[in-house]
């Protein structure tokens, strides 16, 4: 079964499976579930939690096919069903968990690391949609700007100006920010 290779046959591969063509659905997940996975493994910080992660943002995106917005690319629609899901995964993580002894010399390294990642996880909430989606997918799926255009459905040129002021505007957040 080919991929699609644009919006129009995204479009008609929904349509199979709102038609009962559950088989449809497979070449958006081929098409799509590197992308995701790379950026839930960024997000997330562990590869099984992000398989897990995408995995569920697929299966939520497929039975809430029915909601998707025409109007909208399908790509934008389960990117931010994906960052969802990492979010409320990250919201449910234990705040300590156990220690291994051997892992009590690598704690205070571990401690800074995991501050900056909460601060720029922070950061990057507060930045607008299109914002965050540039630097996510450049940072942290680490997608070429022509790729990211492509997705996003946007000239490579927005992508690079969108992204020269994301990175500014998350520069200035983590500048403002107390330590």
């Amino acid at each position: 079964m080919p991929v699609p290779t644009g919006e129009h046959d995204e479009e008609g591969w929904i349509a199979r499976c709102l038609a009962g063509d559950a088989a449809a659905f497979e070449p958006l997940v081929e098409r799509y579930h590197r992308t995701l996975f790379r950026v839930a493994a960024r997000l997330l910080g562990d590869r099984e939690e992000a398989r897990d992660a995408s995995q569920t943002a697929f299966l939520k995106a497929y039975q809430a096919l029915g909601t998707w917005d025409h109007n909208r690319r399908f790509f934008s629609w389960i990117y931010r069903i994906l960052v969802n899901e990492c979010l409320n995964r990250l919201r449910s993580r234990r705040t300590t968990e156990p220690l291994a002894d051997t892992a009590a010399e690598r704690v205070a390294d571990s401690v800074e690391s995991a501050q900056t990642r909460r601060r720029v996880r922070q950061a990057l909430l507060q930045l607008s949609a299109e914002q965050r989606d540039v630097i996510v997918l450049r940072h942290f799926a680490d997608l070429p700007y022509d790729e990211i255009a492509t997705l996003l459905s946007i000239p490579e040129k927005t992508v690079k100006s969108r992204l020269f002021s994301a990175r500014q505007r998350l520069c200035e957040l983590l500048a403002g920010e107390k330590v």
